[in-house]
């Protein structure tokens, strides 16, 4: 990569893509490309191939996708799945018709078996059944990787992939129906706290284990990724620490300020057991991890209330 290169980031106006568009600012790369979704659809095939005819990309981010929680993720299946190819199939074939210079895909620790080993080692996909609930999502963005693996056999194009373990960070979605545990959980705190409620309910058991990164370190991997990383196998991209979501809970408890009572909800799915991301690969590229997830929480939380955000929330 040098700084006159220029970068196609589809998805840069969500959480990962807005990340990712700020990292490469910072490097001093000044030629980002970016078209939202009314501008561009990803889905549409035509469009897609018009869109890459015109602004020829060196280096093209993979970092939009229909995503959401568990409840998001059961409920709409069918969209999770049809979007999700679509957007992949037709972003990742014209970058090869455009002969982009470097393609990076960026999908979800979901993609690993559900009853799968613990950590997640990037060899573990497919080699056992998925989690129910998000499969469909799962499924597109196995079909990512496989695609970027075909295009690469075939065609020799430099197009790799990473799967993130959960994120969190700025321009997170705070929908209490739609969005993942820990924005979700952020939202329900300081809402009980505003309003002087003395309980919180957490959905499941909270003893499921999760890992989280803050979107920032995510982008700083992917930068990282596309100047050091060429390979064909699928990389992960996580902290390497989990914590159960009981103990998330506490955590944002605390950084929230809110001093009532927790009640879990075991009626609501836990989803699957535990979900840690084996990064010893992306360590020995010569990347770890830098931000701390209670020093995140609170970084999030303070813009959030600076920013007056929660009364936005619908």
């Amino acid at each position: 990569m040098n700084k006159g290169s220029k970068v196609y980031v589809a998805g840069h106006r969500g959480m990962v893509g807005s990340a990712i568009v700020r990292r490469f600012e910072r490097s001093g790369f000044t030629n980002i490309v970016t078209q939202t979704s009314s501008e561009l659809d990803l889905r549409n095939q035509e469009a897609v191939r018009d869109f890459f005819d015109q602004e020829q990309p060196d280096i093209v981010v993979l970092a939009a996708a229909k995503v959401g929680g568990i409840h998001a993720n059961n409920v709409y299946r069918a969209e999770f799945l049809y979007d999700n190819l679509m957007i992949q199939s037709n972003v990742i074939h014209e970058a090869y018709r455009s002969k982009v210079g470097k393609l990076l895909f960026l999908g979800s620790s979901c993609i690993y078996p559900k009853m799968a080993p613990q950590p997640l080692k990037e060899n573990y996909l497919l080699t056992d059944s998925l989690e129910p609930t998000n499969e469909p999502y799962a499924i597109a963005k196995i079909a990512g990787i496989k695609m970027c693996e075909a295009y690469r056999d075939q065609y020799d194009c430099n197009f790799i992939s990473a799967m993130p373990t959960n994120l969190y960070g700025p321009n997170d979605n705070y929908d209490l129906q739609n969005s993942h545990v820990l924005p979700a959980l952020i939202r329900k705190f300081h809402s009980a706290k505003v309003s002087g409620e003395r309980h919180v309910e957490i959905w499941g058991t909270g003893t499921p284990k999760r890992e989280f990164l803050h979107v920032d370190d995510l982008a700083d991997a992917c930068f990282f990724l596309l100047e050091n990383y060429n390979g064909r196998e699928l990389v992960n991209v996580g902290s390497g620490v989990d914590l159960s979501i009981g103990e998330l809970a506490y955590t944002i408890q605390q950084v929230v300020g809110f001093d009532g009572e927790l009640r879990f909800d075991t009626s609501k799915p836990d989803g699957t057991p535990r979900k840690l991301m084996d990064v010893s690969k992306l360590e020995r590229l010569g990347w770890t991890y830098k931000i701390r997830l209670k020093e995140g929480i609170t970084s999030v939380y303070e813009d959030l209330v600076e920013q007056n955000a929660f009364e936005h929330f619908v």
